[in-house]
């Protein structure tokens, strides 16, 4: 278990925990008894014939920022995993995303990624429709204080490119 307020420290944490054969399998953002606000990733160790991963955090409070970067991600062979909604150290909330890389694949899938966001479930019913006939699934889905939308469905879709 790795548990930090920081995202960077998170990033080193994680990046660490894979280099000795552990694997990410959760995360969750919130309020801790004793770290107060919080990102908690869970890794397990990997038997030796599980490929080796790496890992890139993505933390913003702006959708956009979050969309781009998980382009850029995506087409340096990154997938996405999970995510989170934590209140940073400094000040607001951050959408946080755990993309993973196998270093061993030769041959990696390529996403397009879209991002929604609204506080309106019925408005994001609409998106996803409108996504999902657009050839998109939904991969992640958080509900959390933004800095821009005030309370925000945060939902997280892609598409697989050929």
């Amino acid at each position: 278990m790795l548990a930090t307020n920081k995202t960077s420290t998170m990033q080193k944490e994680m990046a660490d925990a894979a280099s000795t054969g552990f694997r990410y399998v959760d995360v969750m953002g919130g309020e801790t008894s004793f770290g107060g606000s919080e990102v908690v990733v869970i890794m397990e160790r990997a038997d030796s014939t599980t490929p080796r991963f790496e890992y890139r955090l993505l933390a913003t409070s702006r959708t956009s920022t979050m969309q781009r970067e998980l382009q850029e991600a995506s087409d340096a062979g990154f997938d996405y995993v999970g995510q989170t909604v934590f209140k940073s150290m400094f000040g607001g909330s951050e959408v946080v995303c755990i993309l993973e890389r196998n270093r061993e694949a030769a041959a990696r899938p390529r996403y397009e990624y879209t991002l929604l966001a609204t506080n309106k479930t019925s408005t994001l019913d609409k998106e996803l429709r409108a996504a999902a006939e657009r050839g998109f699934e939904v991969v992640g889905l958080t509900v959390g204080q933004t800095a821009l939308g005030g309370t925000e469905l945060v939902t997280i879709t892609r598409k697989r490119l050929k």
